[in-house]
């Protein structure tokens, strides 16, 4: 589940990209129990309302990338539904023309 979650969000970072953007991938201990990842692109970006609706299945879309991908609008609402499974939390930084940072926890291995 882990590989599916940071696919998609890498896959998704190269779709609203420019060809030869940098994404970032970076994974740390957040606290006691729990690792963060992030995903950072500096892509197309998103509207507040955007990042809003990103999880919800009732008002997921699907966007065109930057080179004209399509999407079937329904990556994300998994990604999330894996980081629930895992008693996690996974959220969106957004800015229209700035890029995009996802971020998600998954409790430590113990």
């Amino acid at each position: 589940m882990l590989t599916t979650i940071l696919r998609n969000l890498l896959m998704n970072s190269a779709k609203f990209s420019n060809s030869n953007s940098k994404i970032s991938l970076k994974a740390a201990v957040y606290n006691a129990e729990y690792v963060i990842f992030s995903v950072k692109d500096i892509g197309i970006g998103m509207s507040k309302e955007e990042v809003k609706s990103l999880f919800d299945l009732d008002k997921s879309t699907s966007n065109t990338g930057t080179e004209g991908e399509k999407g079937t609008g329904i990556g994300l609402i998994l990604c999330k539904d894996f980081v629930d499974y895992h008693k996690g939390n996974i959220w969106a930084e957004s800015e229209p023309d700035k890029g995009t940072i996802f971020y998600f926890t998954i409790p430590r291995a113990k």
